[in-house]
């Protein structure tokens, strides 16, 4: 494939899609606001269908050199302390789906998408530069910042939930804030107490309230995060504050010992106000003329199936491999890109949100979903549909 592309962002998702079209010969520039790289957050969850692209990628053996590799997913009543299912990971993964199960800081896979995208050698990083102006005609797409314009076949639009080239497909307003709120955490493992580290992924599942902890960094560090209801004031999309940890105490003061020794144990958290939208209707959402979007620009979702960043990257991958088969049309290449992915995508978003109303249940529906969970444990814990990819 020898063409120029556009990419605006370089998150997780606008590097993934910038290392998959470069991987397949393009030459891409991409395009980032802030004046440096980074990415904020704490950890994330990869599952099968990510990390067997990451490794036809080429990237398998720096994943392994900074992500942790759990041996298994245990869900936990939160008030009670009683495990009420597990999933093996591990082997059993790799032998079920044909990939491990992942979990990494998202800093560490932010860092390794940037490196591999550097060494590439195809890749145009170009900071401060926010795009200001998105124009397209029959031929080009032209992109405007502050300081220089930019030209190209095709524009990709990987700028986040908040994305400014969203409304350059489908101009439906800002996202929906769903009145949920994240603090997370990471710790060294060496910093807690024997009894509070931990190589497993655990979700407790509260009233109104769930926490997910696992290892990341090799499983040197833990990775929390806790999830309840609640409003932030003023605007959410520059909401991300240094939280109290006292406030998260109270929160989950009715909990069992072991996830409220857990909170104590760690003193500093950051808070977000988590955002989303509904569900994917079509493929008009992904992609028009000259300009597709991927990740959370596309199809922001709620984290309750750990796969905000999985389908970015499959984004990446699906959008690689149609260009590549049909270089001489951008929109046709696109729109195939769209229908390829808009569905899957939905479904996911649907997913996470019905997952997030399971995890917060209350009275008899909450007895229920123990009960259910004690007798199919694995079976509902595994998602077949999801880890044998698109």
């Amino acid at each position: 494939m020898d063409k120029d592309i556009l990419v605006a962002g370089g998150g997780i998702g606008g590097l993934a899609a910038a290392y998959a079209l470069a991987h397949k010969g393009a030459q891409v520039t991409l395009l980032e606001q802030s004046s440096e790289f980074g990415e904020v957050g704490a950890g994330i969850q990869l599952g099968p269908n990510v990390v067997r692209i990451l490794e036809a990628w080429g990237l398998g053996e720096a994943l392994r050199g900074v992500a942790a590799f759990p041996e298994c997913l245990r869900v936990r009543n939160a008030m009670n302390g009683a495990v009420l299912g597990e999933l093996p990971m591990g082997q059993a993964m790799v032998q079920r789906y044909g990939a491990s199960y992942v979990t990494i800081a998202r800093a560490d896979m932010h860092g390794l998408l940037l490196d591999a995208v550097r060494r590439q050698g195809k890749v145009h990083l170009r900071l401060s530069s926010e795009v200001s102006r998105v124009d397209q005609d029959e031929q080009t797409v032209r992109v405007q910042t502050l300081t220089q314009n930019f030209h190209a076949p095709m524009l990709v639009g990987a700028d986040g939930v908040w994305s400014r080239l969203r409304k350059e497909v489908v101009d439906d307003g800002a996202p929906r804030v769903t009145g949920h709120l994240a603090f997370r955490a990471l710790v060294p493992q060496a910093d807690l107490p024997e009894k509070l580290r931990s190589k497993v992924v655990t979700a407790w599942l509260g009233r109104d309230f769930h926490v997910v902890q696992y290892p990341v960094r090799r499983g040197e560090w833990l990775n929390v995060v806790a999830i309840v209801h609640g409003h932030v004031y003023g605007d959410p999309k520059h909401w991300d504050h240094s939280a109290n940890a006292a406030e998260l105490r109270t929160r989950l003061a009715g909990a069992t010992k072991a996830l409220r020794d857990l909170v104590h144990a760690i003193p500093n958290w950051r808070l977000w106000a988590l955002s989303d939208r509904p569900p994917m209707r079509s493929a008009s959402e992904h992609a028009r003329g000259r300009i597709a979007l991927l990740g959370d620009a596309a199809h922001p979702m709620r984290p309750y199936l750990a796969q905000g960043a999985g389908m970015a990257i499959e984004d990446a991958d699906t959008l690689a491999r149609v260009l590549d088969a049909n270089p001489d049309d951008v929109p046709a290449a696109l729109q195939s890109y769209a229908n390829l992915r808009w569905q899957r995508n939905a479904r996911v978003q649907a997913r996470a949100i019905r997952n997030g109303e399971i995890f917060h249940l209350r009275g008899p529906m909450q007895v229920g979903r123990d009960l259910s969970l004690r007798l199919l444990g694995e079976k509902l814990l595994d998602v077949p549909w999801l880890y044998r990819g698109a």
